[in-house]
C-alpha cells in the first residue's frame, strides 16, 4: 500500500535574543512571552526562538537569581531576527564579540532589533549610523552624546527603519514587538496575540508622556479618566473642549491644564488620534467607504479623515488597507509576513511617531 511522504513544514521564522550579565528579566520575558510559545491556534508557521549569550556560564539576572543560556553568538547571528533586549551598562563598552555577532547578523540580512538600552549595543555596531532610532527616555541624552551619528528620537514609543528597528523602554519593547508580529502575519494575529497578552494592539502617544514630572493627584485622574471613557462612548458625535470639561465635572481651563499634565497631549489632539485608532479596525476588517468610515469614527468629511489619518499613520487609509486588510477566507494562501518581506515601503513604518506632537 503506496503512503505519500508527508506535507513539508512551513519554515518557521528564526528569532534570536541576547541575554547578558546583570540583564533584566522583563525585557526577555517580553521576547520570550511573543515568541518563544507555540501557539498552533493561530494557523501560521510560528517562530523559533534561541536564546543566546556569549558564553555558556551562569549569569545573573537582576532580582537575585541566575540563568543559563542554550545557545551562543553563532546561533544569534544565524536568526533571521535579531533582538538586543539591553546592554549591561549603557555607560560601558559592549563587547567585541557581541558588536561582530551584530555586524555579521545584519551583513546576512537579518532583521536586527533592540529594545530600551540595547539601542546602545546596535550603535556601536554601528547600525544607527545616520538613522533615526529610540531608546528609553532617560538614556536618549547620552545615546546621542556617545554615538553622535545616530539620529535620537527620545518621543516615540518606537522606529521602524525596515531592517533595523529601535524601541524606548521596557514595555515599548512589547509595542515593537507586537508590530513584527503585524508585519510577518497580519493585523488579525497580531490583534490575537495582544489580546493572549493584554495589551491594546495598537498604543497611542510617545514615551514623552511618561517623562518624569509631578504626580497627577487621584482625584485629577479619575476625572480625566471619565472624560475620556465619554469621549470613546461619543467618537461619532461632535466632541468639543467643554463636552470633555463638563464629563470631568471641571471648568474648561482646568480641563485643558490637568488633561495636559496627564497626558502630554491636548485634548482634542487625543480625541483625533482615538478616532483614527477607532479607524484601523474597519480599514482592516471590512469594505466600508472610507467616507463611510470617516463619518463612524466622528470625522466631519472624507478629507479631514485623510488629513489627520496620514499625519498620525504616515499613509493614507487606502494605503494602510491595502497593507493590512485581512485576506478573504477563500482567497489564495499568501501571508502578510512575505508581503512586507520584499522590500518595498511598509505603510505602517513609523506608526508613532506623529503621536503627541
Amino acid at each position: 500500500m503506496f503512503v505519500p511522504p508527508p506535507v513539508p513544514r512551513a519554515t518557521r521564522p528564526t528569532v534570536s535574543v541576547l541575554a547578558f550579565d546583570g540583564m533584566s528579566p522583563f525585557e526577555l520575558g517580553c521576547v520570550v512571552e511573543i515568541f518563544g510559545i507555540a501557539r498552533p491556534e493561530l494557523e501560521v508557521p510560528w517562530y523559533e526562538l534561541s536564546v543566546c549569550a556569549e558564553s555558556r556560564t551562569d549569569l545573573r539576572v537582576t532580582g537575585g537569581f541566575t540563568m543559563r543560556a542554550e545557545h551562543g553568538l553563532d546561533v544569534l547571528t544565524a536568526a533571521d531576527t535579531v533582538i538586543v533586549p539591553g546592554v549591561a551598562d549603557v555607560h560601558g563598552e559592549v563587547s567585541l564579540e557581541v558588536v561582530a555577532a551584530l555586524r555579521r547578523a545584519r551583513d546576512r540580512g537579518a532583521r536586527v532589533v533592540s529594545i530600551c538600552s540595547g539601542a546602545f549595543a546596535l550603535a556601536a555596531a554601528g547600525l544607527l549610523d545616520d538613522r533615526e532610532a529610540t531608546t528609553h527616555w532617560r538614556y536618549a541624552d547620552l545615546l546621542q552624546r556617545r554615538f553622535p551619528r545616530v539620529r535620537v528620537d527620545p518621543d516615540v514609543l518606537y522606529v521602524d527603519g525596515e531592517d533595523v528597528l529601535t524601541s524606548a523602554g521596557s514595555a515599548a519593547g512589547l509595542d515593537l514587538l507586537i508590530h513584527l508580529v503585524r508585519k510577518d502575519h497580519g493585523p488579525g494575529v497580531a490583534n490575537e496575540v495582544a489580546r493572549r497578552l493584554v495589551i491594546p494592539p495598537h498604543r497611542d502617544g510617545g514615551q514623552a508622556q511618561f517623562v518624569q514630572a509631578a504626580v497627577t493627584p487621584v482625584e485629577d485622574g479619575a476625572a480625566m479618566a471619565a472624560a475620556m471613557t465619554w469621549a470613546l462612548e461619543h467618537l461619532a458625535e461632535p466632541i468639543t473642549i467643554a463636552s470633555l470639561a463638563e464629563a470631568a465635572h471641571m471648568s474648561r481651563r482646568t480641563f485643558i491644564r490637568h488633561f495636559g499634565r496627564q497626558t502630554g497631549t491636548s485634548p482634542l489632539r487625543w480625541v483625533i488620534s482615538q478616532r483614527v485608532t477607532a479607524s484601523l479596525a474597519m480599514l482592516e476588517s471590512t469594505s466600508a467607504p472610507v467616507e463611510e468610515i470617516a463619518s463612524a469614527v466622528g470625522f466631519d468629511s472624507a478629507a479631514t479623515f485623510r488629513h489627520h489619518f496620514t499625519r498620525t499613520m504616515r499613509t493614507s487609509p487606502s494605503a494602510y488597507r491595502r497593507a493590512f486588510r485581512a485576506p478573504a477566507p477563500s482567497g489564495p494562501a499568501s501571508s502578510h509576513g512575505s508581503e512586507h518581506r520584499t522590500g518595498e515601503l511598509d505603510p505602517a513604518t513609523e506608526l508613532h511617531r506623529e503621536a503627541s506632537r
